[in-house]
């Protein structure tokens, strides 16, 4: 469906008469209307121009945070093509969130890894902006079968380091190894365990620890 035209203050990419008349900048929009009245954020300048909006296009997006999933719409061009890994931002009642796609349905529940968004039955999608990551730690005297799992929550761009100690709460280990998500293909390997790996939280599967905090591991 074809959207209205922009309101004061929205930002639209058009071509700038003053630093790029052939290519296209950033605008901010000054007044709407038929012509509307614009500033170019690189140069500036000030003009008037026609703006026609894409044509956009509902699509279906489920959403899953900590274990919970809320159910919204984007609206995206037909033609756009989405892929299994793409992230993007989505405006729900309950917040906006940076979100990944995990899943891309069909109709007739057909699931591919990529699919043009006039195609596209649901995005299913994880919230990535805060994630909860799962952390198993081995008591630092190598009694494996005393080992113990929490869960914490950080920000989807907080760093795990193999090597490096981490702390939170009264929480204190030494992370040993990384489990990287099958939707972060950017990762060489499923499981990093060289010191110096790095994995951002959002593509977390489970962290690997050593307890630091005793030398006496105790359940209780």
């Amino acid at each position: 469906m074809t959207h209205p035209g922009p309101d004061a203050g929205d930002r639209v990419a058009l071509a700038c008469p003053s630093c790029a008349p052939s290519a296209t900048t950033v605008h901010e929009v000054l007044k709407p209307g038929g012509h509307v009245t614009v500033r170019c954020t690189e140069c500036g300048h000030v003009h008037k121009e026609r703006y026609d909006p894409p044509e956009e296009t509902d699509v279906d997006v489920v959403v899953s945070q900590g274990g919970e999933s809320l159910t919204t719409t984007v609206d995206a061009p037909p033609s756009e093509t989405v892929a299994v890994g793409e992230e993007f931002v989505v405006d729900t009642p309950e917040a906006i969130m940076q979100v990944r796609i995990t899943a891309i349905e069909l109709d007739g529940d057909q699931r591919v890894e990529e699919a043009t968004i006039e195609d596209i039955e649901t995005l299913w999608t994880r919230a990535v902006d805060n994630v909860r990551v799962n952390v198993t730690i081995h008591p630092n005297d190598g009694r494996r079968d005393e080992s113990r799992s929490v869960s914490v929550s950080v920000p989807g761009d907080h760093e795990f380091t193999v090597g490096e100690t981490a702390e939170f709460a009264d929480e204190e280990f030494e992370i040993t190894g990384i489990q990287v998500r099958g939707d972060a293909p950017e990762y060489r390997f499923e499981k990093l365990d060289h010191d110096g790996d790095v994995v951002f939280a959002k593509d977390v599967k489970r962290v690997y620890g050593r307890d630091v905090t005793s030398t006496a591991w105790s359940a209780w």
